[in-house]
């Protein structure tokens, strides 16, 4: 691609945002014009997976082009090699200036992974969950991860990922109004990759007050509600077990699903105000927009909260690419692509060469042609590894969904006719030939055996990192804690 030819990127990275809470993916409760917009000037994807339903692993994995058995990060405790490229290192090299604002969840002393400006640190510090101090968030302690308190304290009120995210959009508007000034004063000015890192829609399910009331009484109950039983899979008894969710009551459900779209509501009035900044300065024209998810939420369906399984509420992102003029406007598309995917067309429009051991494949082709063909593999893989011994893969293949349990049985289904993951045709002899083919996609370039050895030697470092971190103290290469209210956690009474 020719250098005029170049745009701007502007990537927005938010946190646990399930594709279907969305307006433009068919949510009629959920208030987001702002992306709504966005994917009425560009494409959209239904069918778009992260590589692991964790944050790290995904963040790391987007970052890099890999998948998790390639990167060696499975789990939020994993620290990347920082000898990986990242995409940051591709574009910078390609001779863009690269900014990184807000959230990157990267592990360790490299913060910038190859960003040569970043902007607002990660709340919790560069060490959390490594031995560093967890962040007092007082009456919501332990409710943003898999634990039933999170539901048990959910509803109005407010928590501090919420006011970290007003700090991250009032500096992204920041940066691209100084971004504008440069272009306004007729300097040369090259071209910028800007990303944007949101906690949002993460629990905890505590939305302000305001928001929240806009929403009560209007969230409808999950599609799908599958009581525990002992027909479950071994993996769900054991999921829902370890996180108190064998049992969830009406009232908790609704509450954490009302504040669950009104946080889907506050990030998308965010966002809208990024994108206002970007076109107020005369931008918008020359710039590639690209919003996606880490990974989903489970809010309830089958079940579930939080990420961690590989049904689509937790596995499908919102992806949507918007770039006026170049790419097609109003498009929905519906071939299987993976988040790994986007980074390597990103790549590809930036005219910056693909990381040297990227899996992710560039689609800019099929995009401008409007044509998927044949040659397009039309499949996704999603990995969860866990220190106490779950070795996990998915792949989706046109309709098909494998999710592959190391020494049980798997699921598969047939998301065709069963969108919702309720009929598991695993043991059904008609398809016996889907089940093989699919077992043999996930096993053929991926080693459980080889996977649980390493994760067990990890562990043995990631203990004496963590042994370290508590007796240096290390200082954050890029602290947040200093800033009003960034660890202000507080409920409404009503549902303390």
């Amino acid at each position: 691609m020719q250098n005029e030819d170049r745009p701007n990127l502007l990537f927005i990275l938010s946190d646990q945002h399930a594709q279907s809470v969305l307006g433009c993916y068919g949510d009629s409760v959920v208030e987001t014009p702002n992306l709504d917009r966005l994917a009425n000037k560009g494409v959209k994807f239904t069918s778009a997976y992260c590589t692991s339903p964790l944050c790290t692993p995904s963040r790391m994995s987007l970052l890099t082009g890999q998948h998790p058995y390639r990167n060696e990060v499975w789990t939020n405790q994993h620290i990347l090699d920082s000898s990986i490229p990242t995409f940051a290192h591709a574009l910078g090299a390609a001779g863009y200036r690269t900014i990184h604002v807000g959230r990157m969840h990267s592990l360790g002393p490299d913060q910038h992974r190859g960003f040569a400006e970043r902007y607002i640190g990660d709340l919790g510090g560069d060490y959390l969950q490594i031995g560093g101090p967890l962040p007092d968030r007082g009456r919501l302690q332990d409710t943003s991860g898999p634990n039933r308190s999170s539901l048990h304290l959910s509803g109005p009120g407010q928590s501090g990922y919420e006011v970290y995210d007003e700090y991250v959009t009032s500096e992204a508007i920041n940066q691209l109004n100084k971004l504008g000034n440069a272009q306004r004063s007729g300097a040369p000015v090259e071209p910028f990759c800007l990303s944007v890192g949101y906690v949002l829609p993460h629990a905890p399910y505590v939305a302000r007050t305001d928001a929240y009331r806009r929403f009560e009484n209007l969230v409808p109950q999950p599609a799908v509600v599958e009581p525990y039983s002992e027909s479950l899979h071994p993996f769900l008894q054991y999921w829902r077990t370890k996180c108190g969710i064998r049992d969830v009551t009406d009232e908790e459900v609704q509450r954490a699903r009302t504040a669950y779209w009104a946080l889907v509501s506050n990030l998308d009035a965010m966002i809208g105000r990024v994108v206002r900044a970007l076109e107020e300065n005369n931008l918008a024209d020359k710039t590639l927009i690209v919003y996606v998810s880490d990974h989903g939420d489970s809010v309830g369906e089958n079940g579930l909260w939080w990420k961690h399984t590989f049904y689509d509420p937790s596995v499908k992102v919102p992806a949507i690419l918007s770039w006026p003029g170049r790419l097609p406007e109003g498009q929905t598309q519906e071939r299987v692509i993976s988040t790994i995917d986007i980074v390597a067309t990103m790549l590809e429009i930036a005219g910056a060469k693909n990381m040297p051991h990227a899996d992710g494949k560039s689609f800019l082709k099929q995009l401008q042609s409007q044509r998927f063909g044949t040659e397009w593999a039309n499949e996704a893989f999603a990995e969860s590894c866990t220190d106490d011994g779950w070795y996990m893969r998915m792949v989706r293949k046109d309709a098909w969904k494998l999710n592959y349990y190391h020494g049980y049985e798997p699921q598969l289904f047939d998301l065709s006719d069963d969108p919702h993951e309720v009929s598991d045709r695993a043991s059904d002899p008609e398809v016996r030939h889907v089940r093989h083919e699919l077992e043999q996609l996930v096993l053929g370039d991926w080693d459980p055996t080889a996977v649980k050895q390493r994760m067990e030697a990890k562990h043995r470092d990631m203990s004496m990192i963590a042994n370290w971190v508590r007796a240096v103290k290390p200082a954050d290469q890029i602290p947040f804690g200093d800033a009003p209210g960034g660890e202000a956690y507080w409920l409404d009474a009503d549902h303390a």
